[in-house]
């Protein structure tokens, strides 16, 4: 028969054990900040990456997701990421310029012409591929790259061209190369979160927006902008980053499995984005959107301007880089008409 001690003993060990097997099995919850609406790719492709995260980790790890800017704007998120109060984010490209200004070039106007294109551009550029390997020392690195697609115009009044532009004010995110491709096209522009622009534009403040189709769907702002002019000026995909501080604390075969979710969640966005654009379209037709191709040489011409300005500011050798590298991709993976 045991005594005492010995049964006291054994008792602390059974609970030592106990606890480091509590331990063991805690799940850590990570949280993932977007503003995209629930029922938008972004919340899907979210919603999907999570799911991964959690089977490639064996269930070590919670990603919970935040949508329609519940915790923070696209800018504050990333500042949430840089601080370690959240743990990750996606955004448009142009989101993170503001810590990283040379991200800024991305957004140049008519860059590339196609998905596949972008994609190519994105993953494999040599000069953006440099940019991003410089984002850790910010407190965030990119995992990969999801889908938003080309950005287009909604306005309250029909947008033909740069001369209609010039009587109405434009919406733009804190982003130079968007501002200046907007003043160039001669819109009065104003800079704004994306949270607050449906308002905005009902009220009279601002006549339009402009977002890639996705966006425009997905937030409703061919409700109040119901005139889509379809001007894919801009190529504007979505870095998924993590935390900096987030992604040292994971093991390495954590990183190999947040890796892999990043990877075929991007695929699953790419793909949801690329194959919903028309049917989009006819959905918000449907509801009573106007939908126009205009003629997109004047809108061609009206942004030369803005390459010699990107030259001046962001210096000549980058510029040159990243446009080299785009036509390259276009002379490899041509347009099909």
């Amino acid at each position: 028969m045991l005594d005492k001690r010995t049964l006291s003993r054994l008792a602390l060990s059974t609970a030592i054990l106990v606890a480091g097997m509590g331990s063991a099995w805690a799940v850590e919850t990570l949280r993932f900040s977007h503003t995209d609406n629930p029922g938008g790719s972004r919340q899907a492709a979210a919603e999907l990456f999570a799911e991964k995260v959690a089977e490639y980790t064996d269930g070590r790890y919670e990603v919970q997701v935040f949508p329609s800017g519940q915790i923070a704007n696209d800018p504050k998120a990333i500042e949430l990421l840089q601080l370690g109060g959240i743990d990750f984010t996606v955004s448009a490209t142009g989101s993170y310029a503001t810590h990283l200004p040379s991200l800024n070039l991305t957004a140049m106007p008519f860059l590339v012409d196609t998905y596949e294109q972008g994609w190519e551009l994105y993953d494999n550029s040599d000069w953006l591929q440099g940019e991003f390997a410089k984002l850790p020392e910010k407190g965030f690195r990119v995992l990969s790259t999801w889908e938003a697609g080309f950005r287009s115009f909604t306005t309250d009044e029909p947008l033909n061209s740069p001369a209609d532009a010039e009587s109405m004010k434009m919406r733009v995110f804190p982003n130079d190369m968007i501002r200046w491709s907007m003043d160039a096209i001669g819109f009065q522009t104003v800079v704004m979160p994306i949270t607050e622009v449906y308002l905005s534009i009902q009220q009279g403040i601002v006549n339009g927006q402009e977002n890639p189709v996705d966006t425009i769907k997905s937030l409703r702002f061919y409700e109040v902008a119901p005139n889509i002019t379809l001007t894919r000026h801009v190529y504007s995909p979505l870095p998924l980053t993590v935390a900096e501080k987030t992604w040292q604390s994971f093991s390495d075969e954590d990183r190999e499995a947040v890796m892999k979710a990043a990877v075929e969640s991007a695929a699953f966005s790419r793909n949801l984005v690329k194959s919903s654009v028309e049917s989009q379209l006819a959905e918000m037709q449907e509801d009573g959107a106007t939908v126009n191709v205009p003629e997109i040489g004047p809108f061609r011409d009206a942004v030369q301007s803005v390459y010699g300005k990107a030259k001046d500011v962001y210096g000549e050798d980058s510029v040159e880089e990243i446009l080299a590298d785009a036509a390259a991709i276009r002379e490899k993976l041509p347009a099909k008409n």
